[in-house]
Formats: C-alpha cells, sequence, structure tokens
C-alpha cells in the first residue's frame, strides 16, 4: 500500500478530504447498484486520503467489510469467487428485469445488455482471490 505524502495546503487538504468522502460513498451507492461501479471509487477515494488523511487512508484499508477486497485487488490478488458471484447474480437479476418487464426502448435494451456482458466478461477475467494460503 503506497501512501504519499498529505498536501499541506489546507485547501487542497480539504477539497482531498470532501472527495475521499463522496468516493467512499459512491462506492457504498456501487456496491448496491448494478450498474454502478464500486471499486474504482474506493480506490480515488484511498487516493484522496492519502493525500489529506492518513489515518482515514489507513481506515480504508482496514475496514471491515471492504479492507481485504481492496488489498486484494491492489496488490493484483484477484477478486473473491463470492464477490463475483453476488455482483453477477445483481447484476444480470437488474438488467434482465428491466429489459423483460419495463418499457424501455429497444436501443436501450440492447445498450443494457451490452453493459452487463462487458461487466461479465470483465468480471469473470479478473483473478479469483482464494484468500492467504494456510501453511
Amino acid at each position: 500500500m503506497n501512501v504519499s505524502k498529505p498536501v499541506k495546503n489546507p485547501v487542497k487538504k480539504s477539497m482531498y478530504l470532501l472527495a475521499g468522502h463522496v468516493f467512499v460513498g459512491l462506492g457504498i451507492l456501487g456496491a448496491l447498484l448494478p450498474l454502478m461501479p464500486t471499486t474504482v471509487f474506493l480506490l480515488l477515494a484511498g487516493t484522496c486520503y492519502a493525500k489529506s488523511s492518513p489515518s482515514l487512508h489507513t481506515w480504508l484499508h482496514t475496514n471491515r467489510y471492504f479492507g481485504k477486497y481492496l488489498k486484494a485487488y491492489v496488490e493484483k490478488q484477484g477478486t473473491p469467487l463470492s464477490v463475483k458471484i453476488v455482483s453477477l447474480t445483481v447484476l444480470w437479476s437488474s438488467i434482465l428485469y428491466t429489459v423483460l418487464f419495463t418499457s424501455v426502448h429497444g436501443a436501450i435494451r440492447v445498450l443494457l445488455l451490452m453493459i452487463a456482458l462487458g461487466v461479465t466478461i470483465h468480471l469473470v477475467t479478473l483473478k479469483t482471490y482464494k484468500g492467504p494460503t494456510t501453511g
């Protein structure tokens, strides 16, 4: 976990801190909404916190909900299988519901299916994190 030195300028520091909070909020929303990313927002939050508050940067990377996930992703160890399964289940359930049971335009249906396919390919091709090995 490469942590840069916090900025000294109080205005910049406050802006990075605010941006970090916003990105954490967006990351949490991304965990709940199927087409919104989670990881990218949490990585951006980590960068902002590294520049504004080392304690919040540490909190983010040791958080019980996404600390291990972030660490594994940053260290290129992969994404846990359970995260992949839940993500794909929520993604496809909501996309298929929208495509099959709502009155969205045909082009939007195709676009949603293409996005879902792209996200699926991305998740499936990510290395699967198996956790630390024991002895």
